[in-house]
């Protein structure tokens, strides 16, 4: 059953005035308009907590890729200059995949390659 329009509008004011009077309106409105403030406070504050949140969790896993490249390069770098460069040449496939949103955990260098070339080419 849907509403008429304007008819059914005016029928329910007069039940509300009936119900609660004249005087206890401006009341309830107060009171309605109060609870939605804090609702909507409430909501802002939770989602604020959640943004902040996964800034956080992003940042923690971005400082510690950072971390677990340099002792790769580290390491390498004491095992010869070839596999420096190996190292350096894999931190920045990390630093690129990171950057363009890739997960690089469990990945080889070329299936990093071809997610950072497709990530790429769709712009």
């Amino acid at each position: 059953m849907a509403f008429a329009g304007m008819e059914w509008i005016i029928v329910i004011v007069v039940i509300v005035l009936l119900l609660f009077g004249a005087k206890k309106i401006p009341e309830l409105a107060r009171s309605i308009g109060k609870a939605r403030a804090e609702f909507t406070r409430g909501q802002t504050m939770v989602e604020k907590e959640i943004r902040e949140a996964e800034r956080m969790d992003t940042e923690e896993d971005a400082k510690r890729k950072r971390e677990e490249a340099k002792q790769k390069t580290e390491e390498a770098s004491s095992e010869g200059s070839e596999e420096a460069e190996d190292a350096a040449i894999d931190q920045e496939l990390v630093k690129a995949a990171v950057a363009l949103g890739i997960d690089p955990k469990g990945k080889t260098e070329e299936e990093l390659r071809v997610l950072i070339k497709y990530k790429m080419e769709q712009g």
